[in-house]
C-alpha cells in the first residue's frame, strides 16, 4: 500500500534543463468483489478467518458454516451451537472454540476434522465474545448476561477461574503479553484484565465515545481502536488508557480488525458500511474510505495474507405491524439469501 505520508502532491525535478512532474500514487481502495451464497435460515454475529487455511466460520443461528475463502463454497458446517456468537481459535493445539450464548456452553472443535471435541459449560450465563489469550494459553469467554469471563485452559479444555466483571462485556483484545481489554458497554468503559490475577485492574473511560462495542488493537505501537455506538471511534493508549483521537464511523458498529502490514483498521457496521480508517504516522489517523456494503453486515473478519475482508450479510423481509404484544417488532431474514461479502482492495495496491 502507498501509504499517504508519502503522497507528496507533485514533486519538480529539474535535470538537464527539462522539468518532470511525478504524482504518487492514491491510497488503497477496497469494493465488494464477491458475494458467496451460503444459505440457510435465521440471524447471525460474529465470523472468523483461520488464515492458515483460509477457512472462515460463520456463526449462523444454531450452527457455524465453514467457508473455503478461494472458491466460496461450504466446505462443512458444525451443528449444536444453540445461539451461536463467537468462534477463536488456538492454533498451538489444532482448536477451534465457539460460544454458544443459548445454552450457556463453549464447544471445542477440532480444527482439520471439524469433528467436536467436547462441549465446556461456562460458569455464567450468555457467553458471547471469545477470545484467545496466548501469554496464559487460555480461551477468555465473556458472559454477557451474568458480567463475568469464564477461563478454559486449551490444553486440558477445563475452566480453571471466573473472572468478575463490573459491566456488561462486548469484544476483547489481547496484548498477548498477559492483558486483555473489554469493552465495558452499558459504563462507556475499557477493563484492563491482568491474566496473572485474574482481575479488572484498571477501567478507563471511552468518552467522547459511548457504548462501545467493537475493538482491535495495535500491539506494536499499544493503540486500541474501539467503535462506539455513537458513530464514532477512539483511539485508546493501550498503556495509560489516554484517549488519543477520535473519528466518525458509520452507525450500529459491531466488530473491528487491523490490518498490521498497511496500517489500517477497519470497523463494519450494521447501517451496511465499512469505515476505513488509515494512520500517516504515529496518532495521526483519517478517515480514508467508507465502503458500502449491505444492511445488517455488522461484523467482519480479515486476511493478513490477502488482505480481503468478509462478511455475513442478509436481506430482510418488512417488520409487521407492531402490536400491543410486540411493540417494536423486527425484520425478519429472508430464507436463502444468507451471503459473505468478499471485500478486496484493488488490484495492484
Amino acid at each position: 500500500m502507498k501509504k499517504r505520508g508519502f503522497v507528496f502532491g507533485c514533486i519538480v525535478v529539474l535535470m538537464c534543463g527539462c522539468q518532470f512532474t511525478i504524482t504518487a500514487a492514491p491510497p488503497m481502495a477496497y469494493s465488494i468483489i464477491n458475494h458467496f451464497a451460503v444459505g440457510g435460515e435465521g440471524g447471525w454475529d460474529f465470523c472468523a478467518l483461520d488464515d492458515a487455511t483460509g477457512r472462515l466460520f460463520i456463526s449462523h443461528e444454531t450452527q457455524v458454516q465453514v467457508v473455503d475463502v478461494s472458491t466460496g463454497k461450504q466446505i462443512g458446517a458444525i451443528s449444536d451451537t444453540k445461539g451461536v456468537h463467537g468462534i477463536a481459535f488456538a492454533p498451538e493445539v489444532n482448536k477451534a472454540y465457539i460460544s454458544n450464548g443459548k445454552d450457556t456452553s463453549v464447544s471445542v472443535i477440532d480444527l482439520k476434522s471439524l469433528v467436536l471435541i467436547k462441549k465446556v459449560h461456562v460458569t455464567g450465563t450468555g457467553p458471547d465474545a471469545i477470545v484467545y489469550e496466548s501469554f496464559s494459553h487460555s480461551m477468555v469467554v465473556f458472559n454477557g448476561k451474568s458480567d463475568n469471563a469464564t477461563v478454559i485452559d486449551v490444553k486440558t479444555d477445563k475452566v480453571t477461574a471466573t473472572i468478575a466483571l463490573e459491566g456488561k462485556p462486548e469484544s476483547a483484545a489481547s496484548d498477548g503479553a498477559g492483558l486483555l481489554y473489554d469493552n465495558y458497554e452499558d459504563k462507556n468503559q475499557v477493563a484492563v484484565i491482568n491474566m496473572k490475577s485474574m482481575k479488572v485492574e484498571k477501567k478507563w473511560p471511552v468518552a467522547p465515545g459511548e457504548a462501545p462495542s467493537a475493538m482491535a488493537i495495535d500491539n506494536q505501537n499499544h493503540r486500541l481502536f474501539i467503535g462506539c455506538g455513537n458513530k464514532m471511534m477512539v483511539v485508546m493508549d493501550a498503556i495509560n488508557g489516554k484517549v488519543i483521537k477520535s473519528l466518525p464511523i458509520g452507525d450500529h458498529v459491531d466488530a473491528a480488525c487491523f490490518d498490521t502490514s498497511t496500517g489500517l483498521i477497519f470497523f463494519s457496521n450494521g447501517e451496511g458500511s465499512i469505515t476505513v480508517i488509515e494512520s500517516e504516522k504515529k496518532d495521526d489517523y483519517e478517515v480514508v474510505q467508507t465502503v458500502m456494503t449491505q444492511k445488517g453486515a455488522k461484523t467482519i473478519a480479515m486476511s493478513s495474507k490477502t488482505h480481503h475482508l468478509y462478511l455475513p450479510a442478509a436481506e430482510y423481509s418488512a417488520a409487521p405491524a407492531p402490536t400491543t404484544e410486540n411493540p417494536k417488532p423486527k425484520a425478519k431474514v429472508k430464507p436463502g439469501t444468507f451471503v459473505i461479502l468478499d471485500v478486496a482492495p484493488a488490484a495492484g495496491k
